[in-house]
């Protein structure tokens, strides 16, 4: 019987090369290799799944560079230079409330030592705000219509004009938020053109049961021409309540917080406070936009359909947390005592002179060594007063950074128009601008 032969052993030398063969490489561990990154920040568990994927896909090299993509898909912080003041996909309004590491009395009664209610403090601040009776917080404001219309209009009608059951961001639709809470949409009028007689004529047809009459801020566009609409003040006559909704949350059209004259880009912004005085039984909010503080939707208005719109079984499911709570607080507080103007960001934002931001884009392009100060127009953002702008400005970059400022430490997050970069100052605190002339000059 022939005998098999022995394999010859392999020798290795030195340089991790074989004599006489090919290198043999062996991956490292898939411990040793998720250390390796580990100074990254992330999870050792979340770096051992990225290594294990990196060796298996044989491209151990790029386990750094994969640890870094995950990183950048958690939520950080960004600078926001384009302009949109309340960007969504940046988070809308910027908050600049601290929270308390504590324990907070979110149900608790501290007269009492009983169980308390979440809405109390926070209603009552914002009911006072704006005027009200009552008033309530949920998530968002696309769960306080919800709500509405499922605590006073389950499987009744509501009256809303053509030109206002409308799409607006996140594919949010009147009808589909109807349909969900219940409520029969009754479409009035045409889309350019909705008329008083419009709703009575709805609520005298043979059968009619017509809950409410609805008022719905078109939000993120406006129709211009031949067009007219149905006031709050006019549809407050009918023998049906009212619910405005004013999406943007606007407190005061007179915005005393400013001291002086509203900005004129609010001119056609329609205001809680002033929807109230007109005879809307109900108005509801976004917290995150105008209103400057974080995700939340407001109903305030009359307090027994306030209360009906509380004891509803779809409240607790819309309920806020304490952090919410605790920011909205600060937020109305700030409204309040008329700090608003420089302690809630957004406004400070609007409230910052052009000349001002002028000097601070002479100042960066100069420290920088690229671009040119430039005249811009900034926007209000998040579907509060579509189609209007506000006069800026900022630096323009020949050439397009968009994707090298966005992969800055900290991102930058920027507008590329005709071949050119724009930053718009207007939207950046100035306690970044240290970190944006930094970025700038990682481009030269």
């Amino acid at each position: 019987m022939a005998r098999m032969s022995t394999p010859m052993p392999v020798e290795v030398s030195d340089h991790g090369s074989t004599s006489g063969t090919l290198p043999v490489s062996r991956p490292p561990s898939v411990d040793a290799l998720a250390r390796s990154i580990s100074s990254t920040g992330l999870p050792h568990a979340i770096c051992v799944d990225i290594a294990r994927k990196a060796i298996a896909d044989g491209d151990a090299s790029s386990a750094a560079s994969r640890a870094d993509a995950f990183k950048r898909t958690l939520l950080m912080p960004v600078i926001n230079a384009t302009g949109v003041l309340l960007h969504t996909n940046l988070g809308r309004a910027p908050m600049g409330v601290q929270q308390t590491d504590r324990a907070m009395n979110v149900e608790f009664d501290l007269a009492t030592g009983d169980r308390g209610s979440r809405q109390v403090a926070v209603g009552e601040l914002f009911a006072r705000l704006c005027g009200g009776e009552a008033a309530m917080v949920v998530n968002n404001n696309a769960a306080a219509v919800m709500l509405v219309l499922a605590a006073l209009a389950y499987n009744r009608g509501v009256a809303v004009s053509r030109g206002e059951s409308v799409e607006i961001g996140g594919a949010f639709r009147v009808p589909d938020v109807m349909e969900q809470s219940g409520a029969t949409l009754v479409d009035v009028g045409t889309t350019n053109r909705t008329r008083l007689g419009d709703y009575s004529k709805a609520m005298a047809r043979p059968g009619a049961d017509i809950a409410l009459t609805m008022k719905v801020h078109p939000s993120n566009f406006r129709i211009d021409g031949f067009v007219e609409d149905t006031s709050v003040a006019e549809l407050s006559t009918l023998s049906v309540p009212v619910v405005a909704d004013i999406g943007s949350g606007l407190i005061d059209s007179n915005c005393p917080w400013l001291g002086g004259p509203p900005p004129a880009w609010l001119a056609d912004e329609p205001a809680a406070r002033q929807s109230l005085e007109q005879g809307a039984a109900l108005v509801t909010f976004s917290g995150d936009k105008l209103l400057g503080g974080p995700q939340a939707g407001i109903i305030v208005g009359r307090r027994d359909l306030v209360e009906a719109c509380k004891q509803h079984p779809l409240a607790r499911a819309l309920r806020p947390g304490g952090l919410v709570l605790s920011a909205l607080q600060s937020t109305a507080l700030a409204y309040l005592d008329r700090s608003a103007a420089t302690t809630i960001p957004f406004w400070r934002m609007v409230a910052t002179p052009l000349g001002e931001l002028q000097r601070r884009a002479v100042a960066m392009c100069s420290d920088a060594a690229i671009g040119e100060p430039e005249a811009m127009l900034a926007l209000p953002g998040a579907g509060s007063a579509p189609g209007v702008s506000m006069p800026s400005f900022g630096l323009s970059l020949p050439g397009d950074y968009h994707a090298a400022l966005r992969a800055q430490a900290t991102p930058v997050i920027a507008r590329v128009r005709d071949g050119h970069t724009f930053l718009d100052l207007r939207s950046v605190d100035p306690a970044d601008d240290a970190i944006v002339i930094a970025a700038l000059r990682t481009l030269g």
